[in-house]
Protein backbone atom coordinates (compact mmCIF):
# COMPACT_ATOMS: atom_id res chain seq x y z
CA UNK A 1 0.00 0.00 0.00
CA UNK A 2 1.40 3.38 -0.90
CA UNK A 3 1.89 5.96 1.80
CA UNK A 4 0.45 9.44 1.58
CA UNK A 5 2.91 12.09 0.57
CA UNK A 6 2.17 14.29 3.54
CA UNK A 7 5.73 15.52 3.98
CA UNK A 8 5.09 18.19 1.35
CA UNK A 9 1.82 19.46 2.87
CA UNK A 10 0.71 22.54 1.02
CA UNK A 11 -2.55 24.19 2.00
CA UNK A 12 -5.02 24.98 -0.75
CA UNK A 13 -5.63 28.54 0.33
CA UNK A 14 -4.07 31.27 2.44
CA UNK A 15 -6.78 31.99 4.99
CA UNK A 16 -6.43 30.46 8.44
CA UNK A 17 -9.71 28.58 8.27
CA UNK A 18 -8.70 26.82 5.06
CA UNK A 19 -5.18 26.17 6.38
CA UNK A 20 -6.69 24.48 9.43
CA UNK A 21 -9.14 22.43 7.35
CA UNK A 22 -6.39 21.25 5.01
CA UNK A 23 -4.08 20.28 7.87
CA UNK A 24 -6.80 18.39 9.75
CA UNK A 25 -7.85 16.60 6.55
CA UNK A 26 -4.25 15.50 5.97
CA UNK A 27 -4.03 14.10 9.52
CA UNK A 28 -7.31 12.20 9.12
CA UNK A 29 -6.06 10.75 5.83
CA UNK A 30 -2.77 9.78 7.51
CA UNK A 31 -4.61 7.90 10.26
CA UNK A 32 -6.95 6.23 7.75
CA UNK A 33 -3.94 4.93 5.83
CA UNK A 34 -2.27 3.65 8.99
CA UNK A 35 -5.44 1.95 10.24
CA UNK A 36 -5.91 0.21 6.90
CA UNK A 37 -2.28 -0.91 6.79
CA UNK A 38 -2.45 -2.26 10.34
CA UNK A 39 -5.67 -4.15 9.65
CA UNK A 40 -4.08 -5.71 6.56
CA UNK A 41 -0.86 -6.72 8.28
CA UNK A 42 -0.22 -10.42 8.79
CA UNK A 43 -0.71 -9.99 12.56
CA UNK A 44 -2.86 -6.90 13.18
CA UNK A 45 -2.19 -5.15 16.48
CA UNK A 46 -5.67 -4.44 17.86
CA UNK A 47 -4.31 -2.09 20.52
CA UNK A 48 -2.48 -0.04 17.89
CA UNK A 49 -5.60 0.07 15.72
CA UNK A 50 -7.60 1.43 18.67
CA UNK A 51 -4.92 4.07 19.34
CA UNK A 52 -5.00 5.15 15.71
CA UNK A 53 -8.80 5.25 15.69
CA UNK A 54 -8.85 7.38 18.85
CA UNK A 55 -6.33 9.82 17.36
CA UNK A 56 -8.36 9.97 14.15
CA UNK A 57 -11.53 10.68 16.15
CA UNK A 58 -9.81 13.57 17.91
CA UNK A 59 -8.97 15.03 14.50
CA UNK A 60 -12.54 14.51 13.31
CA UNK A 61 -13.80 16.30 16.42
CA UNK A 62 -11.41 19.20 15.76
CA UNK A 63 -12.60 19.29 12.16
CA UNK A 64 -16.15 19.75 13.46
CA UNK A 65 -14.99 22.48 15.85
CA UNK A 66 -13.67 24.42 12.87
CA UNK A 67 -17.26 25.04 11.79
CA UNK A 68 -17.64 27.59 14.58
CA UNK A 69 -14.00 28.54 15.21
CA UNK A 70 -12.98 32.14 15.04
CA UNK A 71 -9.84 33.26 13.21
CA UNK A 72 -7.65 32.87 16.31
CA UNK A 73 -8.84 29.34 17.00
CA UNK A 74 -8.50 28.40 13.34
CA UNK A 75 -4.93 29.72 13.31
CA UNK A 76 -4.10 27.71 16.44
CA UNK A 77 -5.63 24.54 15.01
CA UNK A 78 -3.78 25.07 11.72
CA UNK A 79 -0.45 25.48 13.51
CA UNK A 80 -1.10 22.50 15.80
CA UNK A 81 -2.06 20.18 12.97
CA UNK A 82 0.76 21.32 10.67
CA UNK A 83 3.24 20.54 13.47
CA UNK A 84 1.51 17.24 14.22
CA UNK A 85 1.62 16.27 10.55
CA UNK A 86 5.31 17.07 10.36
CA UNK A 87 5.95 14.96 13.47
CA UNK A 88 3.91 12.03 12.16
CA UNK A 89 5.55 12.01 8.74
CA UNK A 90 9.02 12.20 10.31
CA UNK A 91 8.18 9.05 12.35
CA UNK A 92 7.05 7.12 9.28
Amino acid sequence: MSELNTADFEPLDGDEDQLARDAVREIIAFYNTRITAERRSSIPDDERIEQLKAARQTAIDDQSRLETAGPGDAARIAADYAARLKGLTNQS
